[in-house]
């Protein structure tokens, strides 16, 4: 069993939270972008409100605890760890309450090479719970918009979590991957599974446009969010995602495996 108390050191120790990587800067220029609801940034959210700069720099001092002073502009930023452990207790009770239904659930990220194994580690303890993991539209072909113009990726599945992969990538099931802010991969994968006619996910479970994508077409969702990524802290405030997790969503890979241990005890699905 993993403490509270560790996790909290844990997070500091490995930059989670605490100061993280993550600059004023680009958080700044984050909060502008959405503000002029950048697709960029909103990430497939259509946000109900009208938010502006100052808006969602109080929106995040309140969620993340990043500095709600507008005159500090930049050096690093951060994030309060009891915000964190506060989320990550509000995300296990969604899995306990998903695992105690033995509902569908769906798993992707826009962060392959970080956080794959964190949810992998879930999705394994859900279907061990009973839950179907779902892998729909495996395969399928998604136009993302990038800074290099349009590019085709293609939808795959990794331990049960979608990914896109760039043309001509390694084969499917290897531990590689595209990193993404769209929503695109999202609807791709909830249109393979109207079309198949099969159950749709009662929780989607992810980052970036996995999580507010799902979360615009009234799915509910739950995910990780670092100090530039507004959306899904908006999306939290508007009610249409339901539990954003502040912590940086680019450090080392294996530094997310005790929020996995942590998450799965407070849920009870620990094996």
């Amino acid at each position: 069993m993993l403490s509270t108390g560790a996790l909290r050191a844990h997070l500091l120790a490995a930059r989670l939270a605490g100061p993280v990587a993550t600059s004023r800067e680009a958080s700044l220029r984050s909060y502008r972008l959405f503000a002029a609801r950048d697709p960029r940034v909103t990430l497939g959210l259509d946000p109900r409100w009208a938010w502006d700069e100052g808006d969602l720099l109080r929106l995040m001092a309140d969620r993340c605890g990043v500095s709600g002073d507008p005159a500090y502009r930049s050096g690093p930023d951060a994030i309060d760890p009891e915000r964190t452990l506060s989320a990550l207790g509000a995300f296990a009770a969604r899995l306990a309450e998903v695992a105690r239904r033995r509902a569908p659930v769906l798993f992707g990220t826009g962060h392959p090479h970080r956080l794959l194994g964190f949810y992998a580690g879930l999705a394994d303890a859900l279907s061990a719970a009973g839950c179907l993991v779902l892998t729909p539209a495996q395969g399928r072909c998604v136009d993302i918009t990038t800074r290099f113009g349009v590019r085709t990726y293609r939808l795959d599945y990794v331990r049960g979590v979608a990914l896109v992969r760039e043309p001509g990538g390694e084969g499917a099931g290897c531990e590689t991957g595209a990193h993404t802010h769209s929503p695109l991969p999202v609807r791709a994968a909830l249109e393979g599974l109207a079309e198949a006619g099969g159950p749709l996910p009662e929780l989607v479970v992810g980052d970036h446009g996995w999580v507010c994508g799902a979360g615009q077409l009234g799915f509910e969702a739950v995910g990780l969010a670092d100090t530039d990524d507004p959306a899904l802290f908006v999306g939290e405030a508007e009610g249409r995602v339901a539990v954003a997790v502040p912590l940086d969503d680019a450090v080392r890979s294996d530094y997310y495996l005790p929020l996995t241990r942590y998450v799965l005890n407070r849920a009870c699905l620990s094996r």
